[in-house]
């Protein structure tokens, strides 16, 4: 049996819960003043919120801070947060994250390496102090952008706050529903109101339920199928999702 903290709120994840989960994803890239945006060996919040960034020692962004009067300098971390499926318009947020880059200094890299590698274990961590060189960011501004729309969050409030509790699968499997699962998404399209010429494509799942891209021509609609009740970690989707498909199923039969 699977043993989960207990349930959060039932309302749909706050803007800073959805920045922290878009900080979670890896594609990223690096602005500082003066040069062309790079991309980092690897990025991390950790899970105390701090940002961290790896860099090549001998690459720009190491070049610029080493003649940087202060040691830091001011710089954006953009992340994307792509769906991991094949969409018309696959970025499904981006995060701009702003503040001042400093070197992480000698007697902090190795506790700031491991809580980098908590979050997230690339291999580039093992060439810290030599080919890479690991950045921390401090935090000014926090911006998050979805859709047509923006939301600010404080740093405070980014750094308090948690990924959503799927985050770190919904990678593996989202990509496996839409390989090998098709029976699921015919039940979970069987909720959508689609009209002639869109087709619905899987996009996401969270601890409120799976998200789903309605297509059209010139453009898109998101929806969602809730679960009966929120998640509060991976353990718990197997058996939400069997419950959510009975519903359907049952919806469809009553209908018939």
């Amino acid at each position: 049996m699977t043993t989960c903290p207990g349930p959060p709120a039932l309302s749909v994840a706050g803007a800073p819960e959805r920045a922290r989960t878009a900080a979670t994803r890896t594609a990223a890239a690096l602005c500082v003043a003066g040069r062309e945006p790079s991309r980092p060996l690897a990025h991390a919040t950790t899970a105390a919120g701090q940002v961290l960034v790896l860099v090549p020692a001998d690459g720009e962004v190491a070049d610029v801070l080493a003649t940087a009067p202060d040691r830091d300098v001011s710089a954006l971390l953009m992340v994307s947060d792509r769906a991991p499926v094949p969409l018309r318009d696959p970025v499904r947020a981006t995060l701009w994250l702003s503040g001042w880059l400093t070197p992480v200094p000698g007697a902090d890299r190795r506790a700031a390496a491991v809580a980098f590698a908590e979050v997230r274990p690339d291999e580039a961590l093992l060439d810290v102090g030599t080919s890479a060189l690991l950045l921390r960011l401090d935090l000014a501004e926090v911006v998050l952008r979805e859709g047509d729309g923006c939301a600010e969050v404080s740093p405070a409030g980014f750094a308090a706050a948690r990924p959503d509790p799927l985050a770190a699968v919904e990678e593996g499997m989202l990509q496996h529903l839409d390989r090998d699962h098709p029976d699921v998404l015919a039940v979970l399209r069987s909720r959508v109101p689609v009209a002639p010429g869109e087709t619905v494509r899987p996009l996401g799942i969270d601890r409120f339920g799976y998200r789903l891209r309605v297509e059209r021509p010139g453009g898109h609609r998101d929806v969602r199928v809730p679960f009966p009740r929120p998640l509060t970690c991976p353990g718990q989707l197997r058996a939400a999702t069997s419950q959510l498909l009975c519903a359907l199923r049952a919806g469809l039969t009553r209908r018939d």
